[in-house]
């Protein structure tokens, strides 16, 4: 009785040890990495420590004042510039430039000079503000700095839109001339 036992044990610990190795290499067969999943609360409060910046070079200590939606805004407007940016990095290794426009340039500004300074005059009216200023002064700054940034977001969406439209009418292009040579 006790061989049996014995027998059902070592069975039981060999096919578990099997089923993980086999669930193993199928993972890495087919480029899975197997582990243990954490779960990411995206309504999580934003720690400036866990923010990755992709294009966007901004001081931490003027961003400390600033609040989880603004926080969250400047996220969606580094990613949104770093689409832009490989979009143009590729025009360029096509050989290929366009003509700069007004808005274009605009935009550049907007992003690398103003933003910054919006952040630095918001981070150090809040720094003395909080001593000497009244609810109404920090009230109006936030809201002018949250105009400023919802502005830069809504150039930066015409933008990749406009990028959109010359993929789109660089595909209806190529759809005419091959049209037009059957």
């Amino acid at each position: 009785m006790s061989i049996l036992i014995g027998v059902g044990v070592v069975g039981t610990v060999a096919i578990l040890y099997l089923g993980k190795k086999g669930w193993h290499a199928l993972h890495n067969a087919v480029g899975i990495t197997p582990g243990i999943l954490t779960y990411q609360d995206p309504h999580a409060p934003l720690s400036l420590a866990n923010i990755k910046w992709q294009q966007l070079k901004l001081d931490t200590e003027y961003l400390k004042s600033l609040s989880d939606i603004q926080l969250r805004q400047l996220q969606r407007i580094d990613e949104k510039i770093a689409i832009y940016s490989q979009h143009q990095q590729s025009l360029d290794a096509q050989n290929r430039t366009l003509a700069v426009d007004e808005s274009q340039v605009v935009l550049q500004r907007l992003l690398y000079t103003r933003l910054p300074e919006m952040l630095a005059s918001y981070h150090h009216l809040g720094k003395t503000g909080a001593n000497h200023a009244s609810l109404d002064t920090q009230t109006k700054a936030k809201s002018i700095l949250q105009e400023g940034l919802d502005n830069i977001e809504k150039r930066l969406d015409k933008a990749l839109e406009a990028m959109e439209n010359r993929h789109l009418q660089d595909l209806q292009v190529m759809r005419r001339y091959l049209d037009d040579r059957d």
